[in-house]
């Protein structure tokens, strides 16, 4: 509790609204009335009011100060449907199909978000990532002058040796299955520039392997490799302050000892704070690993590099890990357009 408890303090002096599209899930609901007992903000719960409130009963739950919105009731479905016309023109989308997709609460809680009626959106406890992705990559999309959205898992382990003070940074764990070089790139970057807004840090970026700076010539070996040089030259373009190496080993990057013998002249091996990983499989295997053996406080997938905050939590995610993770989406809105300039904006005609 140690971090998450630095970030439910910061977003007290600036609560959110975060909307939540599976609003008659227990944990969800749980994790709602914690979010408002804490001053957070204001807590948005999709679904059927009745069902919501039948749920919150059985769970002995006050919905005070959670707000209940059913998509098909609301008197925003016209406009939300008109401006996902308007954004599907080029898919031949009917009025029809519109509607259909604007009363599904994925869709709907984006369009929110999109919309500025809802600060960030945490979906994805009784859904597969797709169902959670699609809406919004769909009606948010990528922010301004990004290429890539990914994600990042913030961990935070009892033994504060590792990563910054016992918290790591993880990406990509949820969203781009094979990363290319500039995927991996862009990945590297926008998670070292989330945790430096998150927490203040100066991120030590390792880019992992099954090899630490080898002379082998596979190619993913060298993927990693010239993936590490485009990171820096990216960071350098945006005038952020970090460090990056790859590739390396995850003992390499993670302890001292280690990565004094292997690579004494690194300055992120042995005290990186950001993991970045070669594929999908390698960082969500890892991620559940480190959540589930070392009992790790996990928060995420904490999407980057859309337009607004969001976050896609695993179905397995209890009703702390989804409070931490509306804690974090919430704190990373107040100051959204620092890490994607422009992110954000709403056009005259999308009103």
């Amino acid at each position: 509790m140690r971090f998450i408890g630095g970030v439910i303090e910061k977003l007290q002096r600036h609560p959110k609204r975060i909307v939540f599209p599976e609003g008659c899930e227990p944990r969800v609901i749980q994790a709602a009335r914690q979010f408002f007992a804490l001053r957070l903000g204001v807590p948005i719960l999709l679904g059927d009011r009745a069902a919501i409130k039948e749920a919150a009963a059985g769970l002995n739950v006050s919905l005070e100060g959670i707000r209940l919105i059913n998509p098909a009731e609301s008197p925003y479905l016209d406009s939300f449907v008109k401006r996902f016309l308007m954004l599907r023109r080029g898919k031949g989308i009917e009025e029809p199909e519109a509607r259909d997709a604007m009363t599904k609460f994925n869709y709907f809680g984006a369009m929110m978000v999109a919309m500025k009626q809802a600060d960030g959106l945490i979906s994805g406890t009784n859904e597969v990532s797709g169902s959670v992705l699609r809406p919004l990559f769909q009606i948010i999309k990528v922010a301004p002058n990004t290429t890539t959205a990914s994600s990042c898992m913030v961990m935070e382990v009892e033994d504060t040796r590792f990563g910054d003070r016992g918290v790591l940074f993880m990406g990509d764990c949820g969203v781009i299955p094979d990363p290319t070089v500039d995927h991996l790139a862009d990945i590297a970057v926008s998670t070292a520039r989330f945790a430096r807004q998150l927490s203040g840090i100066r991120p030590r970026v390792a880019l992992l392997s099954y090899s630490t700076r080898g002379s082998a010539t596979q190619t993913g070996l060298m993927k990693i490799k010239a993936a590490t040089g485009l990171a820096q030259q990216k960071a350098q373009k945006q005038c952020l302050d970090a460090d990056f190496d790859g590739e390396l080993q995850v003992d390499a990057a993670l302890i001292p000892e280690i990565a004094s013998r292997k690579v004494p002249d690194s300055k992120v091996a042995g005290n990186a704070n950001v993991l970045i990983f070669p594929d999908l499989n390698s960082g969500n295997i890892a991620s559940k690993l480190i959540q589930h053996v070392a009992r790790a406080n996990a928060y995420g997938q904490i999407l980057l590099g859309l337009d607004r905050p969001a976050a896609d939590v695993s179905r397995g995610s209890s009703a702390h890990d989804i409070l931490g993770v509306a804690a974090i989406v919430g704190l990373q809105s107040v100051e959204y357009q620092k890490l994607y300039p422009g992110a954000g904006e709403i056009l005259p005609g999308d009103l």
